[in-house]
């Protein structure tokens, strides 16, 4: 478990590190170091996005939202969309729909928990982690 947790950390501390350094320095991503962890980040978010819906398919047993993987499934495909808009924005500045679909993948996780948090038949089936969130 303690890998498990640790995996998972990684995996949304480098986009938000790359993130960090975006708004500090938007020029960054005409660095190869930088576009580097970037492209490697996203296609293996990509892999896991993969697995995890290989793996919901086989083995889901209700709405997606329900199951663990279904969750981190979301939260991958949001870092591989986000790394995307980080790593084109110093050539092509963010306007129209570029904006829109970086507004919609920050609103997002906060909607979605909205719905849950407010649809008490879905809060009812959350395991046991997810309950002691407000």
């Amino acid at each position: 478990m303690g890998s498990v947790l640790c995996l998972e950390q990684v995996v949304y501390v480098v986009p938000a590190v790359l993130t960090l350094l975006v708004g500090l320095n938007p020029s960054i991503t005409d660095n190869v170091v930088w576009r580097s962890l970037s492209d490697l980040h996203s296609a293996a978010c990509l892999v896991g996005t993969i697995a995890l819906g290989c793996s919901l398919f086989a083995y889901a047993k209700s709405n997606i939202l329900h199951e663990e993987e279904g969750r981190e499934l979301f939260g991958l495909v949001i870092i591989t969309i986000w790394m995307n808009l980080c790593r084109n924005s110093a050539k092509n500045p963010l306007g129209g729909i570029r904006l829109m679909v970086a507004i919609s993948l920050s609103l997002f996780p906060f909607v979605t928990w909205l719905y849950i948090y407010m649809n008490s038949e879905m809060r009812s089936s959350w395991p046991t982690h997810c309950k002691t969130v407000l």
